[in-house]
């Protein structure tokens, strides 16, 4: 794909088809970054492109970083291939000199507003003999080079739209595509490009639906046999709006950073798009390449329900702890939000081993989004051993000894796979064996001695989550403190 900017939920879906359509097929997928508009190229948005495409595990064949056989992939950096093929259609008359000043071009712009028409070049220059250019160059007067739409455009086949021609020579003036500046426009540049690079297959956004037709006029002009086009439909918001640019709402580090796995931003943006025979949650990039097949694209707009994103997270989150190797990066992820989260706290090693980190993980498999989730106030808990006296305790019930032992007997008898069911039986039985203490107490009892709040997650589960062990120990040291 050839993108400009910074990465966006767009962009990385037009990417993600690119790259699924090139894996399915053994495709090369190239990416080319086009800065030849210099006043739009925004400084570090290339590298920033290729690294997030890293990230969302899409990386491509060829690219301005790893380099590749049809380099360079900046078109900045081949602007003599641009220049030498302009002065090809120059020289064959496919293309001619145009002298316009801006003004020029600005009055005729306000004048087709004012009489409520489409904006377009008049093709004044077109008619220009070698005489006129010779003696205008010889003036030293600005040029750009056109290109001569000519009539009778033959149609294409879209792999998504199907049958396709726009008389482009009927609505459009003949478009720039070598700027003053010595820099291509859009147009020549990806014709060239995609000719030299050898690109079999273009799939690109619906707004270049209607350029093709240009594009292929320039490949005949050329004598150059054109790749196949697939235009992918709109992105949209749910309620059929533009996606908000606005913030960075849509854009990929924004989405890195709020702890979404790239995953389920594959997912949710195949998933809206079509291109696979039925709808479901939790496809992996392996199963997104083997189950897409170009012709299920369906041409309405993608509408994108980014509400749903968190549930898409946590079915991907869900697999990634499941599946062993992946888990044990969600491990270190954990331990250095831990510290990072409880910097100011005093958090035990003993909290932070592999063991205590991988357990926590898979007890609480599926009740969470988001690995950060388990940092939230209500798993502090975990991390943070409490202080708590035994004088606390017996504020609460004057039987905190016998409660705490017969918890402890508890924990010894239970075999480690500890379940919320069970244990909440086990905890009325023993409140039953207290003298005086309501059910009430015991719990608030047992809170504050486990996490020295008062609020927070059922008893049943904080010891379920905390392990046998971790239990043990937190009711020996509120005792004995």
């Amino acid at each position: 794909p050839a993108i400009a900017g910074f990465l966006h939920l767009g962009g990385l879906r037009t990417a993600l088809y690119n790259y699924i359509f090139a894996k399915k097929y053994g495709g090369t997928f190239i990416l080319r970054v086009e800065d030849t508009d210099q006043n739009r190229v925004v400084p570090g948005a290339a590298e920033g492109i290729e690294d997030m495409l890293n990230w969302a595990g899409i990386p491509p064949d060829e690219s301005p970083v790893r380099g590749g056989p049809a380099g360079p992939y900046l078109q900045s950096l081949r602007l003599e291939l641009y220049r030498g093929a302009s002065a090809a259609l120059l020289e064959s008359g496919a293309a001619y000199r145009c002298f316009c000043t801006t003004q020029r071009l600005e009055l005729l712009r306000r004048e087709a507003l004012r009489s409520q028409q489409t904006p377009r070049y008049d093709n004044r220059c077109r008619h220009l003999t070698p005489v006129e250019v010779a003696q205008k160059l010889s003036q030293g007067l600005d040029c750009v080079v056109r290109f001569r739409l000519e009539k009778g455009v033959e149609p294409f086949q879209d792999l998504i739209y199907g049958w396709n021609k726009h008389e482009v020579a009927e609505v459009e003036g003949d478009p720039v595509i070598l700027k003053g500046d010595g820099f291509p426009t859009y147009h020549l540049a990806n014709v060239v490009d995609d000719h030299y690079m050898g690109i079999t297959h273009v799939l690109r956004g619906t707004e270049w639906l209607t350029s093709t037709s240009k594009h292929l006029l320039l490949y005949k002009a050329f004598g150059w046999e054109p790749p196949q086009f697939g235009h992918l439909p709109l992105l949209l918001n749910k309620d059929g709006g533009k996606l908000s640019k606005r913030q960075g709402d849509i854009f990929l580090e924004r989405f890195a950073r709020d702890g979404f796995l790239p995953e389920a931003l594959l997912d949710i943006v195949t998933n809206c798009g079509s291109g696979f025979s039925e709808k479901q949650m939790g496809r992996t990039l392996e199963e997104l390449i083997s189950q897409f097949e170009i012709g299920r694209i369906t041409t309405h707009s993608a509408l994108l329900d980014l509400e749903m994103l968190p549930e898409f997270n946590r079915i991907h989150l869900t697999r990634h702890i499941e599946n062993e190797g992946l888990r044990q990066k969600l491990i270190r992820d954990l331990q250095g939000l831990v510290k990072h989260v409880y910097v100011d706290q005093q958090v035990d090693p003993e909290v932070l081993e592999k063991e205590y980190v991988e357990r926590v993980l898979l007890l609480r498999k599926g009740h969470i989004s988001f690995l950060k989730n388990l940092v939230s106030n209500d798993y502090s808990y975990l991390w943070v051993r409490p202080s708590v006296s035994r004088q606390q305790l017996q504020t609460i019930s004057s039987e905190a000894d016998e409660i705490g032992k017969l918890v402890l007997g508890l924990m010894t008898k239970q075999a480690p796979a500890l379940t919320i069911e069970e244990l909440n039986k086990d905890l009325r039985s023993l409140q039953k064996q207290t003298r005086e203490t309501k059910y009430s107490s015991m719990m608030q009892l047992l809170r504050l001695a486990l996490s020295g709040q008062q609020h927070g997650p059922s008893v049943a589960e904080m010891m379920v989550t905390l392990g046998p062990k971790e239990v043990s120990g937190r009711i020996h040291r509120a005792l004995s403190s």
